[in-house]
């Protein structure tokens, strides 16, 4: 374990011992900031291939290529790929007609709304979107979130002109932050939701929107606006004697054939389609019941007439204006949020099944563009829901411009066929919705997280708990602030563990670890696990008093040496500010009354440049801060066995000495 006192050190040409830890040289202030800022907003270096063309004209196309990525595939796109897709959009637009009426419903808006919104998106998603896979869409919960926010002031029944110019004027505030997130390159702030709050939040969203299905299932006319599972449920329970059985026969036989026929596909990956195409089999299916057996006189309800013709122009009918407008804005803000990172994280889970990268400010940007659009064209909120994306995907999609055959199909669907969805019977809509949410609560993941980690298993409860028996936006907020929380308490209560020497090697490893670690006589060495700041400074203060007085204890129950250097090792500290070295400067001062010495070992470039302009490390002494662990240990050890049991020798004399 005993070492030199020049071990670590070199010897500049004046024949001085140089610092054994260099402090880097000063880099101009505004170079830093630029450095700094780069790679907080642009660590992906997003226009490197822009500034390696040569030349105004060839730069201006790879800014577009940029911008509107089916430029780089559009050129070389061959036959073989069109007939791939082809057939995959072909086979969403199975999907998303079916869903897109079910969800415009969910949403309280008229049902041709849904299909509005599966043609104009996909159209602009599919020149500027980077993902392969995602297919544009409307999503249930997005649907649930807008009816119920705008719900709560303005009635849809009552007045559903401004209802929808509400819902309009959402989608286009949506549309503006979600590409505003994507421009100004805060794509890291949709991370703040976690995959454990999401699969909390979905979950119980899905639940929730099952249970709105009650009334379609049941045949009541008359439902509650709250989405709370005790409200609901009081109000199936008061309705018993408006039960219609002909609908509940109906809806669980529909659900019977939805679920059997995505167990199938699930089993025979190989028949993927027959699980795609059930929704569109209900709706036929359902319709022609209802043609030819009346239904409709018997208390099961219908659509009804859904206009002919492509979207109308909605630009005029955004309200701008008070009293509604903070409505809207605070709907499109959550509504938008929620949807983007559904979108982002669905786009990047097949980017990954694929080998390719999606850029998730790009992403934005195109959901963000596609959202405002959308908003002009009578389109309401849409973004990538995983249901659809995982059709496109197994349907052998090799391009975005499968979402353009679906627009085309919702197109021809939108001019000629819509007067065939007159007699499609509600309760199917409902059976397609509750099939679709059921795959939405992840029971597998929340096992998983209770193994692995209990406070990730807390958030996702928390935020399931709180949009079941709360609200949507309460079990969002719940949802939020758990995961805020967790990360100020990693930031103000950092780990600090106790470090040991491995037998015979030159190792220092966590005690708690490692069971054949041992300490050093009169050496203690503790390692911080984060940066050192402000929210944090005071508590490792006060932890690392803590960590002597214990080891003293111990020690002088033992009768051994007590701790005559203390050694931090800064190797995981990434950075630390003027708390952190006043911090440091206490720390000092306090051990050096107790005649022990501060030892740092493993310090970065930017602890070293903080420390030395703090003057904190003049304090400490240049011949005390340490490359490694290993190095400190030994220096301490050596100069605690070169004299008297309880002396700290100084640097300089030791230096002398050597």
């Amino acid at each position: 374990m005993g070492g030199s006192a020049a071990a670590g050190k070199s010897v500049d040409g004046g024949g001085r011992a140089a610092p054994r830890v260099p402090v880097p040289e000063a880099r101009p202030f505004l170079d830093t900031f630029r450095a700094n800022l780069k790679e907080t907003f642009f660590p992906d270096d997003p226009f490197r291939a822009v500034v390696r063309e040569r030349g105004f004209a060839r730069r201006a196309a790879a800014a577009l290529r940029y911008f509107f990525p089916f430029l780089e595939w559009a050129p070389a796109y061959r036959l073989g790929t069109f007939k791939s897709d082809l057939i995959a959009g072909i086979t969403i637009a199975s999907l998303a007609i079916p869903q897109g009426i079910s969800y415009a419903k969910l949403a309280n808006l008229p049902p041709i709304l849904g299909l509005y919104s599966s043609f104009v998106p996909p159209l602009v998603y599919a020149m500027m979107g980077s993902s392969k896979d995602l297919a544009v869409g409307t999503v249930a919960v997005a649907s649930l979130l807008i009816a119920s926010m705008l719900g709560a002031e303005v009635s849809a029944t009552e007045n559903p002109a401004l209802y929808l110019h509400l819902a309009f004027t959402a989608t286009f505030f949506a549309g503006v932050i979600q590409a505003s997130l994507g421009i100004l390159r805060l794509g890291f702030i949709v991370d703040f939701l976690s995959h454990a709050a999401i699969v909390g939040f979905m979950g119980g969203a899905a639940t929730v929107v099952c249970l709105q299905q009650l009334k379609g299932m049941l045949g009541l006319e008359h439902f509650t606006t709250s989405t709370d599972l005790v409200s609901v449920m009081r109000s199936v329970f008061s309705q018993t004697h408006q039960w219609r059985w002909e609908s509940v026969v109906l809806g669980c036989g529909f659900l019977f054939f939805l679920l059997v026929t995505r167990f199938f596909s699930k089993r025979q990956p190989r028949f993927f389609w027959v699980s795609a195409a059930a929704p569109l089999t209900s709706v036929i299916l359902g319709s022609l019941l209802v043609y030819f057996t009346h239904a409709e006189n018997h208390g099961v309800q219908i659509i009804g007439n859904l206009k002919k013709g492509l979207n109308p122009i909605s630009v005029t009918n955004l309200q701008f204006t008070p009293p509604y407008m903070m409505l809207a804005l605070k709907t499109g803000l959550i509504t938008g949020v929620i949807a983007l990172a559904e979108g982002i994280a669905v786009g990047r889970s097949f980017a990954m099944f694929k080998n390719y990268h999606i850029d998730g400010n790009k992403e934005m940007i195109a959901i963000g563009t596609m959202n405002i659009l959308g908003s002009f064209t009578s389109c309401y909120l849409t973004t990538g829901p995983f249901s659809r994306s995982a059709v496109n995907y197994n349907a052998g999609c090799k391009t975005a411009m499968s979402n353009v055959i679906m627009s085309l199909a919702v197109m021809v669907t939108l001019l000629f066929l819509t007067p065939l969805f007159h007699y499609t019977p509600l309760v199917v809509l409902s059976a397609i919705i509750m099939s679709a949410m059921l795959g939405l609560i992840d029971f597998p993941a929340a096992v998983h997280l209770w193994h692995v980690d209990k406070v990730d298993f807390c958030v996702c409860a928390g935020a399931y708990l709180g949009v079941v028996f709360g609200s949507v936006e309460m079990g969002l907020v719940v949802a939020v602030a758990i995961s805020v929380l967790r990360v100020l308490l990693f930031v103000a209560r950092p780990r600090t563990t106790v470090l040991g020497n491995v037998p015979d090697t030159n190792i220092y490893r966590r005690m708690d670890q490692y069971t054949t670690a041992r300490t050093v006589p009169g050496v203690l060495v503790l390692r911080v696990d984060s940066p050192i700041y402000f929210a944090n400074s005071g508590y490792l203060r006060e932890r690392f008093t803590r960590w002597i007085d214990e080891d003293d204890e111990r020690t002088s129950a033992k009768g051994e040496t007590g701790v005559q250097y203390v050694v931090l090792d800064m190797g995981a500290v990434g950075s630390i500010d003027t708390s952190g070295t006043s911090m440091l400067d206490e720390l000092k001062k306090t051990l050096d009354r107790r005649g022990i010495q501060i030892v740092l070992a493993n310090p970065g470039s930017e602890i070293m440049k903080k420390l030395e302009s703090s003057k904190v490390l003049e304090l400490i002494g240049h011949e005390w801060i340490f490359p490694t662990v290993g190095e400190a240990v030994a220096e301490c050890d050596f100069v605690l066995h070169s004299h008297k049991p309880g002396m700290v020798a100084d640097g300089a004399s030791h230096e002398n000495m050597v």
